[in-house]
């Protein structure tokens, strides 16, 4: 493991060993034992989009780990405008010892891992989010869950979220089932490599098909950002795709609920869905925190650390 830029680079033991290294450290974390294994290190947060999570799980990971981080936003840099990003990558390879890149293109965190000489993750693009779907899939592990025997919903965009989960299921033996309207299915093409990897991965135009039976159930906004041309006309589309009371009812009694954040109340999920007992939404945000020191220690050498 060189980078983190899509679920496809990794296998499942891969992606286990991340787990049991998060939880290890997610232990330490709780119990409040200060440890530094990347002291002297330095990570760079190329951001070209606003972010709560990534950001701070990222930042505060390294702190935790004994590491520092430095912050570039869109307007520091001006990838490829100011600056080509080979250039940037060259440059940041020099001073830095891994880069977090959040972008609009999946080229962009490409063009800076094949330049920068240093392991680079990608914190989200237009295609992938594989931070956010480990995360999400150590939630269910830490819970006890049989992955292997899990079946999971979607119910929205067939987005950069669900294009990772997608992928990270088929690596786990996960089901997983996703309702989208017609002309918003996910990228065909990452849906075919993860049953070409042996998924269970089918998608739908029908919530209560998609949802029946299911273990848990996710959803995401349904206007990302970069799209706030389409609000009206996505509001329009996505109208009968809201996770609520009635469509968890389709579910197993119990289903977890989850969403990867922020939510738009009222839109994509209700409020009672999204605060609701069975919510797991906010584990699924503090574990970006474990899960992204997991990656960090893993992609600059010190995985094997367990002091």
């Amino acid at each position: 493991m060189k980078h983190l830029l899509s679920m496809a680079d990794l296998g499942r033991g891969d992606v286990e060993e991340l787990f049991r290294l998060a939880a290890h450290w997610k232990r330490r974390t709780k119990a409040r034992v200060v440890t530094s294994p990347l002291a002297g290190r330095s990570l760079a947060l190329v951001f070209e989009k606003p972010s709560l999570r990534t950001r701070v799980t990222f930042e505060v990971g390294m702190a935790q780990l004994g590491g520092t981080s430095v912050y570039l936003s869109a307007q520091d840099i001006g990838l490829g405008k100011r600056e080509s990003v080979a250039d940037v990558a060259r440059n940041l390879g020099r001073w830095v010892d891994a880069i977090a890149a959040r972008t609009f293109a999946q080229t962009t965190v490409e063009d800076l891992a094949r330049h920068g000489g240093v392991p680079v993750i990608n914190g989200l693009s237009d295609t992938e989010h594989p931070c956010q779907a480990l995360a999400d899939f150590f939630t269910l592990w830490e819970r006890g869950l049989d992955l292997g025997r899990l079946r999971l919903a979607w119910v929205g965009d067939g987005n950069n979220v669900l294009h990772s989960l997608a992928l990270l299921a088929a690596l786990m033996g996960t089901e997983l089932t996703a309702a989208c309207p017609p002309g918003y299915e996910p990228d065909p093409a990452v849906f075919d490599a993860a049953q070409g990897l042996g998924g269970r991965i089918s998608v739908t135009a029908d919530v209560a098909d998609a949802v029946k039976a299911a273990d848990a159930v996710y959803t995401d906004v349904w206007v990302s950002m970069g799209q706030e041309a389409e609000r009206e006309r996505r509001l329009e589309a996505f109208s009968r795709y809201q996770l609520n009371e009635r469509v968890l009812g389709f579910a197993k009694p119990g289903a977890l609920v989850m969403h990867c954040l922020p939510a738009h109340r009222g839109e994509e999920i209700t409020d009672s869905t999204l605060d609701g007992p069975t919510s797991v939404v906010l584990d699924q945000a503090e574990n970006r925190l474990h899960v992204q020191k997991a990656v960090l220690l893993t992609l600059l050498g010190a995985g094997g650390v367990r002091p």
